[in-house]
């Protein structure tokens, strides 16, 4: 246990390995299915990311806050084009890479955003920075890898490297716990995770197909949700 706590971002950095872990096991298993097997499969997943939004976003205490962080965060997101760097982005990757790398960008997105906007990551980044040994974060790293296994399968190559912004997200705030945690009430925590769950329920249509919604451009909208509570709440 000692030994584990003098290690900088250990919890961190244990997440981001459960995440590679249950990657790799997932796209074993996706090499040994055909396209048509499954097609149902991340139908599937696009249901659970959208039963996950749901039961995020009804958290909510202010509704009004999580709407204007919406609203606004989408238009700071469309102005600095988030989508689109990342889509261009994915775009050259897959070149470079070829069918290893098709779909990237839905994976990476939809991993990301469900390891990353839940409290857990921001709970367990605040016990681990503030010297605690980092249990949340081994826990969500537990549930994260077991995750990967059934995205990576479904969506493919993206949920690796969705191990990167996960990383740099808990060890921010693991390192600027201190300094962070004021702004971080519970009610910022709750309306900023209602946010959050907007936005999976927005991965969980374009994984279904139903219409394109640009979720990278929500992004900003979490940020703003903290800044509303402090603020008005």
């Amino acid at each position: 246990m000692e030994f584990i706590t003098n290690i900088p971002l250990f919890g961190s950095i244990a997440n981001a390995v459960f995440i590679i872990c249950g990657a790799v096991i997932g796209l074993a298993l996706r090499k040994k299915l055909s396209a048509k097997i499954l097609e149902l499969p991340v139908q599937g997943m696009a249901l659970f990311v959208m039963s996950l939004g749901i039961s995020m976003s009804i958290t909510t205490k202010h509704p009004l806050i999580v709407i204007a962080s919406i609203a606004s965060g989408s238009v700071i997101g469309e102005m600095i084009d988030l989508e689109g760097k990342l889509e261009r982005g994915c775009a050259a990757l897959e070149c470079r890479i070829g069918d290893n790398a098709k779909g990237f960008s839905s994976g990476f997105i939809a991993a990301s955003l469900i390891y990353c906007t839940g409290s857990m990551a921001v709970l367990g980044s605040f016990e681990e920075g503030l010297g605690g040994y980092p249990s949340l974060l081994l826990a969500k790293g537990l549930i994260d890898g077991l995750t990967s296994i059934a995205m990576a399968a479904s969506l493919g190559f993206g949920v690796i490297f969705a191990s990167i912004p996960v990383f740099l997200y808990q060890g921010t705030l693991t390192l600027a716990a201190v300094w962070i945690q004021p702004f971080m009430s519970q009610p910022a925590i709750i309306e900023m995770s209602a946010t959050g769950g907007l936005m999976l329920m927005g991965i969980g249509i374009n994984l279904l197909g139903l219409m394109k919604i640009r979720v990278m451009n929500m992004l900003p909208g979490l940020v703003i949700s903290i800044i509303l509570v402090q603020l008005f709440i």
